[in-house]
């Protein structure tokens, strides 16, 4: 319980260093991201993390399959965010000396056992990656292009092991990587011995060791890898099969490499993006819709508007104002309170709790303050953002709920505070012990469950009591035209003004505008790459406000010049209603996209997934409803009412 009580008091100290956003005059440093100097002989040691794979979702610890283990394992202080994405950083045996290369290095001898050898072979069938951290810098492994010309291409991790055949044999075999060809390159200052590291890349191979005389440990000499008869490891024409009770000794090659890259570019290489004209696509596609839309409200707003209230306000008897039909007949009834008003609060005062902490971190992100080298700082900014942004929800929620003349302020209150973080918390506790069935790395445990537990209801749930009571202190918001006593009749509308044809017509241009982004972060999530193009994701969401705004605004002018003045869950539902495209979207993805072969990874994917397009329901489903707030409110205040 004291280590959950830490590492809570760690969560609050990073919240304060992410919103201070300062530092000394040397230069503000996140903790664990400041430039490590190294000298000649100093020891580097490479950690492990988490056994990856693309084709399970599932993560593994490191030492879950039979590699060489130290006498002690000690793992890296986590945050928040490393814990929910299954990171698992420990140490390991590989330990170098700065600037001095060493040629078959034995690590250790291992012989497996019959559970050993299946293991192996199961994380090889699934694609498997090994990841190691050496100065925060993440492995990678180049890869060669078929063409030969353009950048390097690079792969995060390295497989396990290959399947294959050998020496002729139909059949396939399993071969595991067991030698290493380490390249740490590093940067050194031109006017001192001292160096960074800029590289850490690494060629697997699998070599069937040989050794002479018995066997004597890391000074057993090898017959297969011996630097002084230069006979050193350059390729697989001798690997080592994956088989029960059978050695396998694992060995490593370290060499090292000046380069110009300089520390503050290091991380260059794994955020490089070839599809930068693709981004760029993406941007003006959205542009141009958000365009044709400001084309629709523009022409609505300055020509049809303007002339409709000209003309109402020169009527000088109330017989002429009965022949007009439009949105001015419906004034009496336009602000009346919808069914299930405080639902609609609840799920308002959500997406401005949402709202604010999507735009924080994107701020954040921006200005590198959440960059990959902070390893977990986008989720746990994110998880301390939406706590903190309770006081908002509170707020909008409770305001929303006087104007509807309601006096239940507690009520509302205690849904804003747990119907969506419920909901979400009860999909991620089944999927949760989903993973745990699994014996993942990935399963959150119990005591970081208790963190977010103490997270939600000792200061997301007071803040959005705070926010509710400041709110409903304030007076109410006045409705620019009073209520009539009895709803007026709506006339019957034609086919494509009903309510569920007008609002899934009204999420395709939001999701439109967003869905190529959304590839890339389906892509940076689901296929293990790093995102961090912020940039362009602050521009498409600047564009998916004004795109839910547009098409809210231009489908609600409609709906009320048809005289159908039940525009409040409307509003909300139309803009929402991309949330729906955003999940069939994700699972076109899944089937065309993914190799996820166990069902259990299957049901993780829409799973979360699912989290996801509640999430972007509740946040478009806002903005739309704002957007139409305003809207009536302009219009009918613009009108004289007799």
């Amino acid at each position: 319980m004291a280590k959950t009580y830490l590492a809570l008091l760690r969560l609050v100290f990073a919240a304060v260093v992410l919103l201070a956003g300062a530092g000394p005059a040397r230069g503000f440093y996140l903790p664990g991201v400041a430039p490590a100097d190294f000298r000649k002989k100093d020891l580097l040691y490479v950690k492990v993390n988490q056994l990856s794979s693309i084709k399970t979702q599932l993560p593994y610890s490191y030492y879950s399959l039979p590699f060489c283990r130290p006498e002690i394992i000690v793992d890296s202080a986590e945050n928040l965010g490393e814990v929910l994405r299954g990171d698992r950083i420990e140490n390991s045996l590989y330990v170098f000396e700065m600037m001095e290369p060493r040629m078959c290095q034995i690590v250790c001898k291992l012989v497996l056992s019959e559970g050993d050898a299946k293991d192996l072979k199961e994380k090889i069938d699934d694609e498997y990656r090994i990841n190691m951290i050496l100065d925060n810098l993440p492995l990678i492994e180049p890869i060669k292009r078929l063409d030969q010309e353009g950048p390097t291409v690079y792969q995060h991790g390295v497989h396990v092991g290959i399947k294959g055949q050998y020496s002729g044999s139909k059949d396939e075999h399993h071969f595991i990587h067991n030698h290493f060809t380490f390249l740490v390159k590093y940067h050194k200052d031109a006017n001192t011995d001292v160096a960074r590291i800029v590289g850490f890349e690494v060629k697997p191979y699998s070599v069937k060791h040989e050794y002479d005389g018995d066997w004597k440990g890391t000074g057993t000499h090898l017959k297969t890898c011996d630097p002084h008869s230069r006979r050193l490891v350059a390729n697989s024409d001798s690997p080592q099969e994956v088989e029960a009770n059978k050695e396998i000794i694992f060995t490593y090659d370290v060499n090292f490499e000046e380069s110009d890259i300089k520390w503050a570019s290091r991380w260059d290489t794994y955020l490089l993006m070839t599809d930068d004209q693709i981004h760029w696509f993406s941007i003006i596609n959205s542009l141009m819709i958000v365009l044709f839309l400001s084309g629709m409200v523009a022409m609505i707003m300055l020509r049809t508007l303007y002339r409709d209230i000209s003309k109402y306000n020169q009527l000088e008897n109330q017989e002429d104002a009965q022949e007009e039909t439009g949105w001015k007949l419906v004034h009496g009834d336009v602000f009346r309170p919808p069914v299930h008003a405080d639902l609609l609060c609840v799920y308002v005062g959500t997406g401005v709790q949402f709202f604010g902490m999507l735009l924080v971190t994107l701020l954040f992100a921006i200005l590198g303050l959440l960059s990959p080298s902070n390893r977990g700082g986008l989720m746990t900014a994110m998880l301390l953002l939406w706590v903190f942004m309770g006081l908002f929800a509170g707020y909008s929620s409770s305001r929303l709920y006087k104007m509807f003349r309601g006096s239940e302020w507690k009520n509302v209150t205690i849904k804003t505070a747990l119907v969506f973080p419920g909901v979400v918390f009860a999909i991620f506790f089944v999927l949760n012990a989903l993973i745990w069935g699994e014996k993942s790395s990935g399963a959150v445990p119990f005591t970081t469950m208790f963190a977010l537990v103490l997270l939600w209801f000792g200061i997301s749930v007071p803040l959005v009591f705070v926010g509710s009571y400041l709110g409903f202190k304030k007076p109410a918001m006045e409705d620019p035209v009073r209520t009539n006593k009895i709803p007026r009749p709506i006339p019957e509308q034609p086919w494509y003004m009903n309510p569920v044809v007008s609002v899934l017509i009204g999420g395709i241009l939001p999701f439109g505008a967003v869905f190529i982004e959304l590839f890339f972060i389906l892509t940076s999530i689901w296929l293990h790459q790093f995102y961090y193009i912020f940039g362009f994701l602050f521009l498409v969401f600047v564009i998916l406000i004004l795109t839910c705004a547009e098409i809210t605004i231009v489908l609600c002018y409609f709906q009320l010049c048809g005289e159908d003045y039940q525009w409040w869950w409307r509003s909300y539902l139309t803009s929402g209603s991309s949330a729906l495209y955003l999940f069939l979207y994700a699972t076109f993805y899944f089937f065309t996209k993914l190799d996820i072969t166990k069902a259990v990874s299957g049901v993780l994917y829409f799973g979360y997934m699912l989290i996801a397009s509640y999430a972007f329901f509740v946040l478009t489903g806002t903005i739309g409803f704002y957007a139409c707030f305003w809207f009536t409110r302009l219009i009918y205040s613009s009108v004289k009412i007799d």
